[in-house]
């Protein structure tokens, strides 16, 4: 992976990269398709014990990304959080270059799979509803049976955090 030019923006302990990655609620899963570029937004949870990170996210069991990714295909993530507008300090006067925004992000190229376990399954559902409610819910096979669910593998060597945070 490309060394990140900007390292005073570069996060590396592992809790402030937990924090992102509890904080976001939204993953930009980024595949090719046919040669093109396909990014979908998801919802999603996590595992992450400060090296190899593992997404889940669920959908429909038939559709494009389904189909794109197939068994281990290769693909990009995004999120972000903290997301707000830097107008770049007080300056006497407006300079629109001075503008730009304030962020927490966690990148990484990985692999992407869908879960046939289903033991495997309703964990990632469980865990995804934790992420994105707060709260625990029953969930079991037969549950999880109409949904499909999406693993996505990224390497710790291959798992970046930046943040551009108000002072």
């Amino acid at each position: 992976m490309q060394a990140m030019r900007r390292k005073d923006r570069s996060v590396t302990d592992p809790a402030k990269i937990e924090r992102i990655l509890s904080a976001a609620r939204i993953v930009h899963l980024g595949l090719v398709d046919g040669g093109r570029p396909y990014v979908v937004p998801l919802h999603y949870c996590y595992e992450y014990a400060g090296a190899d990170l593992t997404l889940y996210m669920h959908s429909a069991r038939s559709g494009r990304k389904i189909d794109v990714i197939g068994a281990g295909a290769p693909c990009f993530v995004e999120l972000e959080c903290d997301v707000d507008l830097d107008d770049g300090g007080s300056t006497p006067y407006e300079l629109a270059c001075k503008y730009g925004s304030f962020y927490s992000s966690v990148m990484g190229e990985g692999t992407a799979s869908l879960v046939t376990d289903e033991d495997e399954k309703v964990h990632a559902l469980k865990l995804l509803m934790r992420q994105q409610t707060g709260r625990d819910f029953p969930i079991t096979r037969l549950m999880a049976k109409p949904v499909a669910v999406i693993r996505v593998h990224v390497p710790a060597e291959v798992l970046t955090a930046k943040a551009h945070m108000r002072k």
